[in-house]
């Protein structure tokens, strides 16, 4: 095959600018219908209507509705990953590592990406599902293991006296809290009878985990 031949295969092969707005269109409207109603409440028509396609659509850029779970999760976790991982190498070039520095470089950059897209909301209440259903245990190791595992590592350097299963409860317990701020915010005001502002909460929120932690 030529130089030539080979360039205009992969131009074929490309997906044009169209099909890519079209499975954005899909992923994003999967996202919010699977974090409205969870992966059983949730069917490929009513993922179809929210995207504003026909079913077909869905299948040719999702698939089943498990491959497509799978790739709405799959989607936001990479960028994820390098955000904590960003943070966490500016932490260790100019910072000084303790527990609250620490889960502030793995926790702030979701909120802060929810900033930017507020479909970062759909997709906490989405990994709040996974976190806690064994049937996307698989889905979590590949997704979430890798970059929790290089956390998990700074928290017993900095806790060597506590064994992993404590260091790995406290970092559940801090993820699990985590979710919980990201996607019911109203509830502290509600119960506090007052606005909270989310900066506040935040902070409030990872130094209540590095106690956690240090206890």
């Amino acid at each position: 095959m030529t130089p030539e031949q080979t360039f205009d295969s992969a131009r074929k092969r490309a997906p044009s600018r169209r099909a890519l707005a079209t499975r954005k269109r899909v992923l994003d409207a999967a996202e919010a219908v699977f974090a409205d109603r969870g992966f059983d409440g949730a069917t490929i028509r009513d993922i179809a209507a929210a995207a504003g396609e026909p079913v077909g659509t869905i299948h040719h850029h999702g698939g089943g509705k498990e491959a497509l779970f799978h790739r709405t999760v799959a989607r936001r976790a990479e960028p994820l990953s390098k955000a904590r991982l960003d943070a966490l190498s500016r932490l260790r070039e100019g910072g000084t590592l303790t527990l609250e520095s620490l889960l502030s470089a793995f926790m702030r950059p979701f909120f802060d990406l929810s900033q930017l897209d507020p479909g970062w909301r759909h997709y906490a209440r989405i990994v709040a599902f996974v976190s806690t259903d064994d049937r996307w245990r698989g889905l979590a190791a590949e997704c979430f293991d890798p970059t929790a595992e290089i956390f998990l590592a700074e928290l017993l350097a900095l806790r060597p006296d506590a064994t992993r299963r404590q260091v790995a409860e406290g970092f559940v317990f801090s993820v699990s809290a985590m979710l919980a701020l990201l996607t019911s915010q109203g509830r502290i005001a509600a119960l506090g009878h007052a606005p909270a502002p989310e900066a506040d909460q935040i902070d409030h929120l990872i130094r209540y985990c590095a106690a956690g932690l240090a206890a």
